[in-house]
This record gives C-alpha cells, structure tokens and sequence, in this order.
C-alpha cells in the first residue's frame, strides 16, 4: 500500500467524517489509501486520499467501511488526531440524524449549529493525565465561518439545506423511545443522532474548523405522521438519496 507523502505541498482542502450508509465517496478520483497509527489506537478506517475537481480532501469512515463500529465503539479521539496529523485544518462530519421538528423531515440536508450530549462513558477529551486538563470555548460547537461557506455554497449549487437547530447526541445503539424524544423535543433538540459528541468537542481541542451536515435519514420516535416503524433498510435508502446532492454542495464549497 503507498503511504501519504506528509512532505507534500498540495494541502488537504477538507476532511470529511462518513456516517451510516455513506462508507465510502465514490464521486472522488482516489489518489491512495493509509492505514495510519495514532497515540490513542486506529481509527475508524483507513484515510483514503483523493481529489475533487482541482483539491484535495481526506474521508474517513466513522463505523468503518463495514458499519462494525457501534456510535458507543467509535475512537473518535483516533478519527480527529489522525485527520489533523496529516493537515487537514477543515473537517465536515456527515451524521445520520432523526428528524423532531416538523419540518425537518426524512430526505432533508441539515446544518445544525448547537449540540446537546446525552452520551456516557465515551472518551471525551485529548487533554487527560500529564498532558492536563483541557477547558476549551464550546459555546459555539460548530466553525461559524465553514457553517456559512457551506449556506452560500448550497446556494450556488441549489441545494436546500436546512440551517440552524440543535442536535441531541445520545448514546446508542439501540434508538431511542417516544418518551426520550419528548424530553429532546422539550429540551431544545431538533434533530437527534449517535455520533455528534465528542467528535465535535475533539475537534475544537485541535483547533479545527468543524461543522455537521446532517442527513435526515427518518423519523424520530414518535413524530412520524403515518407511524411506521423505523428500519434500517429505508435510512440506508433515504442516505443514498440525500447523499447525490453533497458532491455538488462540496465542489462549490471548495471553489470558495
């Protein structure tokens, strides 16, 4: 396997975190695959290096690139060292989220800009033991200058995105009950996931650049109309659909 030439002068553009039902892009012209070590383990996937028009970005698969990791399994302090030790400075977290709102139904794109965690038990910090303790800003979890990139990128590609909302993180694996999404709903949340914290606070430990693009990939407990049940087969459907418009959101998002 060719490794990644850290000497290189062509910088990574943008670092992009792959979740449910988005494994790989197959929209880039791959350049090479890196298995990469990191002080806290392996990530998720190996880095696959590639090009989009004339720059460069990194993906990462967040369960890896079978789905084997469960949110609660991800090293996600792996995941973020590992994008910044090969430079990438700007990191686009692709989540799979639950619509609460009314209107952020299943098939829409999503920029949230507030976080709720409700996990536990996760490895939440770089700064622990000898390196100390960490206290950083979080009032603002998301870069508010690459949130508005991406507004005025999605409208020179005529993509709706769906700005603003706070997104509950919570534990997984299982979903969660009609009675956890009315507490979410009562505290603020509109749109629910697995995987949002502590990835997002890692990132702002590094000093990156960090937003969320969240696919609605279904209903949250309780707050579909027609009161289906949610299966995995039609949010791996609803990715794949949503997923065609974000080479175009990305390709006017680098132009910039």
């Amino acid at each position: 396997m060719t490794t990644w030439d850290s000497t290189s002068t062509d910088p990574i553009a943008l670092a992009v975190i792959g979740g449910t039902g988005l494994y790989k892009l197959d929209w880039i012209d791959t350049v090479q695959r890196q298995s990469v070590e990191t002080p806290y383990g392996q990530p998720s996937s190996p880095l696959v290096f590639g090009r989009l028009g004339d720059v460069q970005i990194v993906f990462l698969a967040r369960h890896g690139e079978h789905h084997q990791l469960a949110p609660h399994q991800v090293n996600y302090r792996a995941n973020l060292w590992a994008l910044h030790q090969v430079g990438a400075q700007q990191v686009l977290g692709i989540n799979s989220v639950g619509g609460i709102r009314a209107d952020l139904r299943p098939g829409t794109l999503a920029l949230p800009e507030q976080i709720i965690d409700y996990t536990w038990g996760r490895s939440s910090s770089f700064g622990k033991g000898a390196e100390g303790v960490l206290h950083v800003d979080f009032t603002n979890p998301y870069s508010s200058a690459l949130r508005s990139r991406l507004c005025a990128a999605a409208g020179q590609a005529g993509v709706d995105l769906a700005e603003g909302g706070c997104y509950g993180a919570t534990q997984g694996p299982r979903l969660e009950t009609r009675a956890e999404i009315t507490r979410l709903r009562r505290d603020g949340c509109d749109l629910v996931g697995m995987t949002g914290m502590p990835e997002a606070a890692l990132a702002r430990e590094l000093g990156l650049d960090y937003a969320c693009l969240a696919i609605v990939a279904n209903w949250a407990a309780g707050c579909d109309p027609e009161h289906r049940e949610i299966t995995f087969a039609e949010v791996q459907s609803i990715v794949v659909e949503v997923s065609a418009d974000i080479p175009g959101l990305l390709a006017a998002l680098l132009r910039d």
